[in-house]
């Protein structure tokens, strides 16, 4: 099929070009090969969307642009997120844009959507970017989107022997401070998260045996000290805790407890009833309860 006939298939049914299975270099190949959208045919699209809610003209208005999310996804490759995700996010900032987009007001698709596409490819950053938790308001973010290109400029402008140097000195901080309206400190704090580098806990191959990640020597949580601590406290209530408070009742409290609390029988019934207890001892069940509330106050107190 040749280029020609290619395109008016596409016309009729953009999704032809769309391969429903593949990578992404399939998938940047086939938006690749979408037909781009006279200004006259994206007015009649936007204006039949707008006007009659089409879906179909909605959808040849995104079909034509996709190849503009796969472009601006590259220029965040940078932050290491897959760029699959990226065009992703990118793809539901083209289709909000599509909705919201006005054909009267003289701006052509391609200019109001890197606004919305750019924004939810930021937004998609700043929650996934493990590195950067601090990037929450509008200037800190505006420093994070712009440290990397400020902070390159700089190194090409510099013309002393340590070009090559990745820390900023104390004059490019201020400057880079003053031009974003952020804090000196922001700034030192950003470069450090950015320069960090980000650690996989996990290892990333089961390949191999001898692979080692960091979740492999850090300290076993039920090791530390305090807890280790706690766990042999709790056994020890639970045995000889639990035995030494029984022995500061009486014979008539230690029973009722014994009874009620500690004893299990072969049919899993449990103990005495309070009825059968007051039955035994000739007093109501009431102040079975009594002896039982006041047993245990005494035990807890034993064991504290």
């Amino acid at each position: 099929m040749n280029t020609s006939a290619s395109h008016a298939l596409a016309l009729r049914d953009p999704w032809s070009l769309v391969p429903s299975l593949g990578n992404l270099d399939a998938y940047v190949s086939a938006v690749n090969r979408m037909p781009m959208l006279t200004h006259e045919q994206e007015l009649d699209f936007a204006r039949t969307l707008r006007d009659q809610g089409d879906v179909q003209a909605a959808g040849r208005l995104v079909l034509s642009h996709l190849r503009l999310v796969v472009s601006i996804s590259r220029q965040y490759l940078g932050y290491g997120l897959p760029q699959g995700d990226l065009i992703q996010e990118g793809n539901v900032g083209l289709m909000k844009a599509v909705k919201r987009f006005d054909p009267e007001q003289g701006v052509r698709l391609v200019s109001y959507a890197m606004h919305w596409i750019k924004a939810e490819i930021h937004e998609y950053i700043l929650k996934n970017w493990r590195m950067v938790k601090v990037a929450t308001t509008k200037a800190q973010r505006k420093l994070f989107f712009n440290l990397r290109s400020m902070k390159q400029g700089l190194k090409e402008d510099a013309l002393d022997a340590d070009t090559h140097r990745n820390t900023l000195t104390p004059a490019e901080v201020d400057t880079m401070a003053r031009a974003l309206n952020v804090k000196p400190a922001e700034v030192i704090e950003m470069e450090t998260r950015l320069t960090g580098g980000d650690v996989a806990l996990e290892p990333q191959s089961d390949d191999s045996e001898e692979s080692y990640a960091p979740i492999a020597y850090l300290a076993d949580d039920s090791s530390e000290p305090t807890r280790r601590l706690e766990a042999l406290h709790r056994d020890w209530l639970a045995g000889d805790g639990i035995a030494q408070a029984l022995h500061t009742l009486d014979a008539r409290s230690r029973r009722i407890v014994e009874e009620r609390w500690l004893k299990v029988n072969d049919d899993a019934s449990g103990g005495m009833t309070l009825h059968e207890l007051a039955a035994e001892y000739g007093v109501s069940a009431e102040r079975i309860r009594q002896i039982e509330v006041a047993a245990l106050k005494k035990m807890r107190k034993a064991l504290m």
